[in-house]
């Protein structure tokens, strides 16, 4: 068993630790990745500020995003003849995850349906969320079980922030075969025929991203990371804005608002579990 750190704020910070790879957790802070480094290389953009301040929603590292990716309409939903009202990429990321195992290269953190979840997300549920390094290879694999009589609606989304040098950004781009994307600035469907990551803003939803994972080239002098993930995850989304020093590669399982309008939305039956799994080589 591998103890804690106090890290950021003095929060409780976990190390998994494979040769020259070294990635740390904050299981108290939405089970958040706030470091990966390779080889001297700082894979991953942190806002510390965003961690220490437990009012704000953190900026950097990597963020799981569930029971919801994006926000919902209104921020609302309906179950069971309700109305639920859900905050933009849900309540996993603001909320304390529970070390259930820790060792060198491993760190297994558990989040299980309560009163306060309940309120928002009206299923019964198990989550657990398994960290595992193995080289320059982190792996995320998240697993769910429903303990609700009702299937259970789940849209999953992961929100890394890479680091990319503004500097860089001319040079970086997101291997991708995609031909048509949400603007989520614009807020309209348009044809794809590429990303300029030096933009004010891009938030690019891509709807027809066909491979399990992509390359993100972060340009000079930084090598390449390699994504790739579970084929339920449809859509790729690539976030960033000009000045800060991140590019946000980003899988979900599917569009924003699924749970709401029900479109490629994920259901796991009562008393089954589903496993997602998501790798970060650098």
């Amino acid at each position: 068993m591998s103890g804690p750190f106090p890290g950021i704020a003095g929060l409780d910070t976990y190390a998994l630790v494979d040769g020259g790879c070294r990635v740390e957790v904050i299981p108290t802070r939405g089970a958040l990745v706030t470091r990966m480094v390779v080889e001297g290389d700082e894979v991953l953009f942190l806002d510390e500020g965003t961690v220490a301040d437990l009012t704000k929603n953190v900026r950097g590292g990597i963020p799981v995003l569930f029971p919801i990716a994006g926000p919902l309409p209104g921020d609302t939903y309906p179950a069971d003849r309700k109305a639920y009202t859900l905050p933009q990429h849900g309540f996993a990321r603001r909320l304390p995850w529970t070390v259930r195992q820790a060792e060198e290269s491993l760190l297994v953190l558990g989040l299980t349906s309560s009163e306060e979840t309940l309120r928002q997300y009206p299923w019964a549920f198990d989550a657990q969320l398994t960290f595992s390094l193995a080289g320059r290879r982190l792996t995320l694999d998240f697993d769910l079980e429903n303990r609700d009589t009702r299937p259970l609606p789940l849209h999953l989304g992961y929100h890394p922030y890479f680091r990319v040098p503004q500097a860089n950004k001319v040079q970086a781009r997101v291997d991708t075969d995609a031909t048509h994307a949400w603007d989520n600035r614009d807020k309209h469907e348009v044809p794809f025929t590429g990303l300029d990551l030096t933009a004010q803003e891009v938030d690019m939803h891509l709807r027809d991203h066909k491979a399990p994972g992509t390359k993100l080239e972060r340009g000079p002098g930084l090598p390449p990371v390699k994504l790739s993930w579970s084929p339920e995850f449809r859509l790729l989304v690539v976030w960033t804005l000009q000045g800060k020093d991140f590019v946000c590669v980003e899988p979900w399982t599917a569009a924003a608002g699924a749970l709401a309008t029900g479109e490629g939305l994920l259901h796991v039956e009562p008393g089954e579990r589903v496993s997602l799994a998501f790798d970060i080589e650098a």
